[in-house]
């Protein structure tokens, strides 16, 4: 044993006493795939035509496999790739051995460059991002090996079902040089509250949440307004993903006090972030300046937040997603759930976390009705959104199957689409040469 803690390269596996195991890791495939994506804006610019996922499926001697689902940049698909050739040999079981060979696996990552998880958050902790897909995949495994279904894994479900958020975007028609898509255009508060109307009346969504940080506050504002006469019982949220100013965030909170369930990031740092809540009479929440556990000890500190978003991809997985909602209970934070946009697989995921999780206490995020139902790597039929919420599978793992030749045909489409790596602000630059990346912006 070395002085860091126990070895667990490959040489020291003994197969004369894995041989019969049926939870040894004989092969992992990692698969970038491609889905449709509408023309959703946000602070940093506007989603491309196709959004990126990487599909993992690890497989054992005795012919299970495991599902797990992550982001699909060219960056991190190449550190899944080093980490899976590491994890041949290892056991499904053995979360711990997974985690420190992915460790292992990044040891020397300066070659492979970038963030490699998109979007606007790139503060997560490399290993724990790298590790969530892995991670996922064993417990699906697990599961299956054991006949019971992942939240079971967890200590056991707490609810039978999980309710999600209708996140609503602005967003244009189409995207340019396409036909309009089902949605239609949403640019002022009319046309946010008639997406909202669409997603209430097609998914039964019980709470709302609008992306901000597009347009001037004043006019987010007014839509969230426009939102609660509306829907006057509904929890309404909004996130301007941080690019508002500390007084321009204390002048909407103020205003929207009456309205809003909490406020998202509002400013992107802690301090400022707690500057905020030291005014307005909100909970802040955030998935931006709270995304690793080494964010926890100063967001506490400083008073910053009271909700945190939780997401297994940033997380390390589902059991490192437990131990936050450990330490949010432990210091009285409350706790749901991010979302970007995402497959079958890992909304099963969510699923089984939220089921085991007693206190998330609020409904979680979701862009699953942004997808075309065509879109998916998974058999259909086990997640549907109804009410508002999702039935939480009951079958062995994640409850949910491989569909081999959607993730041929979704791989192809990758590969067609040319995108190997998210960047809303060259897609919008593209588009409108003069649009400029600041925070904060007002």
């Amino acid at each position: 044993m070395s002085e860091s803690g126990p070895d667990f390269s490959l040489a020291t596996l003994n197969p004369d006493a894995t041989a019969s195991n049926s939870s040894i890791i004989t092969e992992i495939s990692v698969t970038p795939v491609a889905f449709a994506d509408p023309p959703l804006l946000n602070s940093v610019g506007v989603h491309e035509p196709f959004a990126l996922r990487a599909i993992v499926v690890i497989r054992t001697e005795e012919g299970l496999y495991g599902l797990g689902e992550t982001y699909g940049d060219e960056a991190h698909v190449a550190r899944l790739n080093r980490a899976a050739s590491m994890l041949v040999g290892a056991d499904a079981f053995n979360i711990n051995q997974v985690s420190a060979l992915v460790t292992e696996s990044l040891r020397e990552d300066s070659g492979l460059g970038g963030h490699g998880t998109g979007g606007m958050v790139t503060t997560t902790s490399l290993e724990d991002r790298v590790l969530s897909a892995f991670d996922v995949a064993c417990l699906d495994i697990q599961g299956k090996a054991l006949g019971v279904p992942v939240s079971m894994l967890l200590g056991g479900a707490v609810r039978d079902e999980v309710a999600f958020s209708g996140y609503l975007f602005y967003k244009w028609a189409g995207h340019p040089g396409h036909a309009p898509d089902a949605w239609g255009e949403a640019l002022d508060p009319a046309g946010i509250v008639a997406q909202a109307r669409k997603m209430v009346n097609d998914y039964g969504f019980t709470a709302l949440k609008l992306k901000g940080g597009v347009f001037e506050p004043e006019i987010e504002a007014a839509t969230i307004e426009a939102l609660r006469e509306a829907f006057p019982e509904m929890p309404l949220r909004i996130d301007p993903n941080g690019v508002w100013t500390v007084e321009t965030a204390i002048k909407v909170g103020r205003r929207l006090e009456p309205v809003l369930e909490y406020l998202e990031d509002p400013c992107l740092y802690i301090a400022d972030n707690a500057a905020v809540r030291a005014v307005v009479n909100l909970p802040i929440a955030t998935n931006m300046c709270v995304v690793s556990f080494n964010d926890v000890p100063p967001a506490i500190a400083a008073g910053a937040v009271d909700v945190v978003l939780s997401d297994h991809h940033f997380w390390g997985g589902l059991r490192r997603s437990q131990a936050l909602a450990g330490i949010a209970e432990t210091f009285k934070l409350g706790l749901s759930m991010h979302s970007n946009s995402h497959l079958g697989i890992s909304f099963a995921a969510m699923i089984q976390l939220a089921a085991a999780t007693r206190n998330i206490d609020y409904a979680c995020d979701t862009h699953w009705p942004w997808k075309l139902a065509s879109d998916d790597v998974i058999v259909p039929g086990v997640l549907e959104i109804s009410g508002g919420s999702v039935k939480v599978p009951t079958r062995p793992g994640l409850g949910v199957e491989l569909d081999e030749e959607a993730l041929a045909r979704m791989h192809q489409q990758y590969l067609d689409c040319g995108l190997t790596k998210r960047d809303d602000t060259t897609y919008m630059q593209s588009i409108h040469p003069d649009f400029q990346l600041t925070t904060p912006r007002w």
